[in-house]
């Protein structure tokens, strides 16, 4: 699970990003992709692909891809978004209304991006995971977050896959 990688071109994206698409079962974009160009080679680098647009994601992105994507691995409902209505930090409950069915969380994982932090945090029953954001920066490593899923339960653990810069 990762996001924003703000790239041009999927041999932008972090070597060590690239190699985890690469290992993962599911591969898990949460949004900010910014070029088509970085989706096609993330479809293409993994064994099954799931995808959605972000908040600095252009209008052809917006038409290409989800806001919201729903699948399931073992039992388990997993959620993905981006959450375009978070202009500033929120905590994770706040994205339950965008997957919940008359007020009952609908899945049982969300995986999220925006916010370049990464997080994982259970509430309301529900695991919020946020892989941070897949580049270095200054003060602020790339990281990604494996979601492993066993028997129908999720654990998860946040990796870093380079330093800050």
């Amino acid at each position: 699970v990762f996001g924003d990688t703000h790239a041009r071109s999927w041999d932008e994206v972090h070597p060590a990003v690239r190699a985890a698409v690469d290992e993962a079962d599911i591969a898990v974009h949460c949004g900010d992709i910014v070029r088509m160009a970085v989706v096609d080679g993330f479809r293409a680098a993994a064994k099954r692909a799931i995808v959605v647009c972000g908040n600095s994601d252009p209008p052809d992105l917006w038409r290409a891809l989800p806001a919201k994507e729903h699948f399931e691995v073992d039992g388990l409902r997993i959620g993905v978004t981006h959450p375009i209505w978070g202009a500033e930090e929120f905590e994770p409950p706040r994205l339950l209304p965008d997957f919940s069915d008359g007020g009952v969380p609908a899945v049982d994982v969300i995986c999220y991006g925006h916010l370049h932090e990464p997080l994982i945090e259970t509430a309301g029953g529900v695991l919020f995971v946020n892989g941070g954001q897949a580049y270095p920066s200054f003060l602020v490593p790339a990281t990604v977050v494996w979601l492993t899923i066993e028997r129908g339960v999720a654990s998860a653990e946040i990796v870093e896959v380079a330093p800050a810069e």
